[in-house]
């Protein structure tokens, strides 16, 4: 069974940047498509950046030249570094491999872009 713990969320102003991590247990992470998906009140749950085990990254438009998405499987650890936020960034940021696996959702981490 993997558990995926998220950290790193806060409150950030606009144009600030913060530092999301996913702690993963579990030997068979390293074989995973792993994404970060986000979630704003009241909105569905959207994929916006992904990472194969290889290291080949994907990002929505929305977020493209602003995140970056990597990985250390050695750690079994996904980060996601966020530059340049803005208030619609404001959401809780999960980790999940994809496709997603329900019982792999975690608590999430609050990320709120606000002046």
């Amino acid at each position: 069974q993997v558990q995926l713990v998220e950290s790193g969320g806060g409150l950030v102003q606009p144009g600030g940047s913060l530092r999301l991590s996913c702690a993963a247990s579990g030997s068979i992470f390293s074989m995973y498509t792993m994404g970060w998906y986000r979630q704003a009140p009241g909105k569905q749950r959207d994929l916006v950046a992904s990472i194969t085990s290889g290291g080949r990254t994907n990002y929505a438009d929305s977020v493209k030249g602003r995140f970056t998405i990597s990985r250390d499987n050695a750690k079994n650890t996904v980060y996601l570094q966020m530059n340049s936020l803005k208030p619609e960034d404001t959401a809780v940021y999960y980790c999940n491999k994809i496709p997603p696996s329900t019982t792999y959702w975690g608590q999430g981490t609050q990320v709120t872009v606000s002046s």
